[in-house]
């Protein structure tokens, strides 16, 4: 993993109380990860810093976009995402992250670093199952889905063709089935 110096916060200076960082996301911060699953990125985040006289108290939030492509067409598209997360941290004889909520830091620290967190908060707040807003409303315009029509409308054709070519024989039986 490469420096991830911007995203260490000095706790030990801070005074009790409240401090707030922010930080703007592109694809530069992925790549520190080896992370290229979205090919464009602008996401805010802000980091609320809650110092206490035993603990720190960590609340993430995000919004913004990634691009990403469509599951269904394939075609890129902006995916609006937001979340939020809390990480309380301790102090104690060794360092200690297997909760998701609480992070224990042996005692001396001075910094956290939080691009780890920032990662994963935004990682699993992107759905799992991209769909591309255009094909809900129906204004999604592909060459793929252009084909795709083009060939069903001459489907259509033909069934009517078929019909019209049907031996007249069948049509006074159809009869009797109306006649009722």
């Amino acid at each position: 993993m490469k420096n991830t110096k911007e995203y260490l916060i000095p706790f030990i200076g801070l005074k009790l109380g409240k401090h707030h960082f922010e930080y703007q996301i592109s694809n530069a911060f992925f790549e520190i990860f080896d992370y290229n699953e979205y090919h464009d990125s602008n996401i805010k985040v802000n980091v609320v810093l809650e110092k206490k006289s035993t603990l720190l108290e960590l609340s993430f939030k995000h919004k913004g976009t990634v691009n990403v492509p469509c599951d269904l067409t394939s075609e890129d598209f902006d995916l609006p995402i937001k979340g939020k997360m809390k990480l309380i941290v301790r102090f104690g004889e060794e360092f200690n992250n297997e909760n998701e909520e609480l992070l224990i830091l042996p005692h001396g620290e001075f910094e956290i670093d939080v691009a780890q967190y920032i990662y994963e908060m935004i990682v699993l707040s992107v759905p799992l199952r991209r769909v591309h807003p255009g094909i809900k409303d129906g204004s999604l315009k592909t060459e793929a889905l252009t084909k795709l029509n083009e060939l069903a409308v001459k489907e259509e054709k033909k069934v009517i063709k078929e019909e019209e070519n049907i031996d007249p024989r069948w049509d006074k039986l159809k009869q009797l089935l109306t006649d009722k």
